[in-house]
């Protein structure tokens, strides 16, 4: 039978007979088999070779019988290698030796004389053990680095008026608190970025940041989503799955758009915060949240409370700090750094040789209203990047969608000088209005899917 082998062992034991009968054997199992008589030169081994598994003896002295020498080099091997996989052998194996074996830190224990095949099975059992143990580590590396690369695109704020001062002074002041943060302000200001930034710097900032689109989040699937639900709870429940607060436990949970959710999805949330508890669905069991909540909207929180849409006691629970964004066109100051950021960051990117935007550009620029904010400043910048020939931006490198013509600016039309998007983007924006910035409700009146509304908003930077 030709088993395929796994794996690196290295034995260390005194008898060099037990050694050459152990390797003879098991090299027909493992990739490489190491042995070893003189346990000083373990230190040195683990230096120079990596192990998959260890099998160790517990006594070197003669007719010592203790197992003190097997503890010692067991804590020398763990220190140098804290996810080492260490078996033990031992002649005098018993119930409590084997307890203060596992309790050292070893994998599990082997008896001497040994039979061959129950030895084989320990040393695959230590190797499935070590190889999830690897499969764990990277994973966890995996995360931390993916964490890192999805910070590294949040990581400076780019400010220095004294609008996003104030904002700055309060992210440190609030950061370090478990306080429940809103953070309001239009779309396209950059409102998960200052999320990140709380999270960042806060006790909890080596915990999971979990972030929720609940403006996509429908009424029947809700409960689903935050809560999660069992195996068999409603027809597509296939397998049990945990929501939101679960994943977020000890982490921060961002609810992104909590200003679209309907009175009875508000209701649902403010039980769940009120008593940090969760049920899932199908299920009647509680399961206790500890998270910290920050929650983000673009729109007048306080005019829905006035008109029945949104609970009054559910924004006292959410809103203990609220952070409100300038608009860009209220921190024009900032445009000059914020353009160099991006035609740095796009002529990297694209292999372009741009250094700045001229000085007619900078006027026009600080002039438009910038109705997406810094999202459409962005995406202006990159455009004019691409397309561009000349190593200095000028005004016809950027579209300002119209600025002269901007709906918001008068509510006179002229309809001489309209053209089908402008006609498109008034409706957009009256829709908006009249629906207080709620996607669905405005998609509905529009007679547009809600990803058809999304693509014309993504499109006209509103």
């Amino acid at each position: 039978m030709n088993e395929q082998k796994a794996g690196t062992l290295l034995i260390i034991d005194d008898n060099q007979d037990l050694l050459n009968a152990a390797k003879i054997f098991l090299k027909r199992h493992f990739k490489r088999v190491d042995i070893e008589s003189n346990p000083n030169l373990i230190p040195t081994l683990l230096q120079n070779e990596s192990y998959d598994i260890i099998l160790l003896d517990m006594n070197f002295t003669r007719d010592v019988s203790t197992g003190q020498e097997g503890y010692h080099w067991l804590n020398k091997i763990l220190e140098i290698d804290p996810s080492a996989v260490v078996v033990l052998i031992t002649a005098y194996g018993d119930v409590n030796t084997a307890v203060k074996v596992i309790k050292q830190g070893a994998t599990d224990f082997v008896l001497k004389p040994w039979d061959n095949e129950k030895l084989l099975a320990t040393l695959h059992a230590a190797l499935k053990l070590k190889n999830a143990g690897n499969k764990v580590s990277q994973l966890e590396s995996t995360q931390r680095q993916l964490s890192a690369d999805i910070d590294r695109r949040f990581r400076d704020i780019i400010g220095e008026g004294p609008a996003m001062q104030q904002v700055f002074e309060t992210i440190k002041r609030v950061s370090r608190t478990d306080a429940n943060v809103l953070i309001t302000g239009e779309n396209g200001t950059g409102k998960e970025l200052i999320a990140r930034a709380i999270h960042r710097n806060s006790l909890r900032d080596d915990k999971v940041f979990v972030t929720v689109d609940l403006g996509a989040v429908t009424d029947s699937l809700f409960e689903s989503e935050l809560f999660g639900h069992k195996k068999g709870a409603f027809t597509d429940a296939k397998d049990d799955r945990a929501g939101r607060f679960e994943v977020a436990q000890n982490g921060t949970l961002f609810l992104d758009e909590i200003g679209n959710i309907s009175l009875p999805q508000q209701a649902k949330l403010l039980t769940a915060l009120q008593n940090r508890k969760i049920t899932r669905v199908g299920s009647n069991k509680e399961i206790d949240i500890d998270i910290r909540l920050i929650s983000a909207t673009n729109m007048p929180i306080q005019d829905m409370i006035q008109s029945g849409k949104f609970r009054q006691d559910l924004l006292y629970r959410i809103n203990t700090i609220e952070i409100k964004l300038p608009a860009l066109r209220e921190r024009v100051e900032d445009i000059p750094l914020l353009t160099e950021h991006y035609i740095k960051f796009y002529s990297k990117k694209y292999n372009k040789e741009i250094y700045k935007v001229s000085d007619a550009a900078y006027s026009r620029m600080c002039k438009y209203d910038w109705p997406g904010n810094v999202r459409e400043l962005q995406h202006s910048i990159e455009r004019a990047v691409i397309l561009s020939n000349q190593s200095v931006l000028q005004p016809e490198d950027f579209f300002f969608q119209s600025a002269d013509q901007e709906s918001k600016r008068s509510d006179k039309v002229n309809l001489d000088h309209l053209n089908i998007e402008d006609v498109e983007k008034i409706l957009i924006r009256k829709a908006l209005d009249k629906n207080f910035g709620n996607i669905t409700q405005a998609a509905q009146d529009l007679g547009l899917t809600r990803s058809s509304l999304y693509r014309r908003l993504e499109k006209y930077g509103l």
